[in-house]
């Protein structure tokens, strides 16, 4: 059991539904949103964009969730829209520095935990780039890194959620055979790594241990078998006993139906996850109409197509588990 100081609990509680479990929805994304944007409206997108845009997703999608993942770079607006629910702050830059082997992280620049715990962050989160078959170097510089941001939450006594996303060393593709056959381990062992107690990770955000492409089987399989349902109900509950740690899913920027599919799948293999941050599986589909037709209409997508996309992913978190189970407060 992790002993949970009061900050901490009340940062958990203050994202969570009663259950205790994170129906959370995530609009931190930066770079990527910039692009999709652009490229789906033939021209630039900017600053104004990205805050309209997200003021738009929180504030009708907090109706429905437990709480928004924000970043403090164009998300602040934003966080006065949210509802009463709770705000996770994204502490990391957007993106990796490609022309740098081993995809390193790198914190924003004028901004710590102090900062974004008083701008209103229940919660602090991280994204880190990471697989055990990288080389020992550069996960020693990312095991460090997280050590660091481990104990700047313990000193102001916030929750810290470590998202973890797994890469290819040998190629750019993530979504081929080969990697989909190694998705399992380092889903794995990422979250054996972290879920050790001097890093101080409170919650991890993790992909599902399969791709659901390849899972025979399946709505979501496209003809290429990495693995047969019933060992992909299998990966999930190998994960499962890595870590002791509540954890929670991503999305992963899949369809709608292939996350409430692999979330049934989840279920299904009687994982103990704790719920979702859950955000281009919600919304991605409303970028194309932002871009062409404006705000309005964007806002009427969400409170239809939105909302009914959050609502398929609250109903697949009926069977989520508690939190509360796998930690004391002090």
């Amino acid at each position: 059991m992790i002993k949970l100081t009061p900050g901490k609990l009340a940062g958990l509680k203050a994202v969570s539904d009663h259950r205790g479990v994170i129906a959370a929805a995530a609009m931190d994304q930066r770079g990527s949103l910039q692009k999709s944007l652009a490229k789906e409206r033939g021209a630039a997108a900017d600053a104004h964009d990205l805050e309209q845009f997200k003021i738009l997703v929180t504030s009708v999608l907090t109706k429905h969730a437990t709480g928004i993942l924000l970043d403090p770079e164009y998300g602040l607006p934003a966080s006065k829209h949210r509802n009463g629910k709770g705000l996770f702050l994204a502490y990391e830059k957007t993106g990796y520095d490609a022309a740098t082997p081993g995809r390193l992280p790198d914190l924003l620049d004028v901004w710590s935990v102090r900062r974004l715990k008083e701008a209103g962050a229940d919660c602090i989160k991280i994204l880190l780039y990471y697989t055990p078959y990288e080389k020992s170097s550069v996960n020693d510089l990312k095991q460090a890194w997280v050590e660091r941001i481990g104990d700047e939450c313990i000193a102001h006594d916030i929750p810290f959620f470590l998202e973890l996303v797994g890469y290819s060393v040998d190629s750019n593709d993530e979504k081929s055979l080969g990697y989909a056959l190694k998705k399992p381990e380092v889903v794995s062992g990422s979250m054996a790594e972290f879920g050790k107690a001097h890093y101080n990770v409170d919650v991890l955000k993790v992909e599902v241990p399969v791709e659901m492409a390849f899972v025979e089987g399946t709505k979501s399989f496209k003809g290429e078998k990495a693995y047969t349902r019933k060992e992909a109900l299998q990966h999930f509950r190998d994960a499962t006993t890595m870590t002791h740690k509540p954890f929670i899913y991503l999305s992963a920027g899949v369809s709608n139906p292939v996350f409430i599919e692999t979330l049934e799948l989840a279920v299904e293999s009687g994982t103990t996850f704790n719920g979702v941050l859950c955000g281009r599986a919600t919304w991605k589909d409303g970028i194309s109409i932002y871009a062409k037709q404006g705000a309005k209409a964007f806002e009427d997508w969400l409170n239809t197509t939105g909302v009914e996309n959050i609502t398929n992913v609250n109903n697949a978190l009926k069977s989520a588990h508690s939190w509360h189970d796998k930690v004391e407060s002090k």
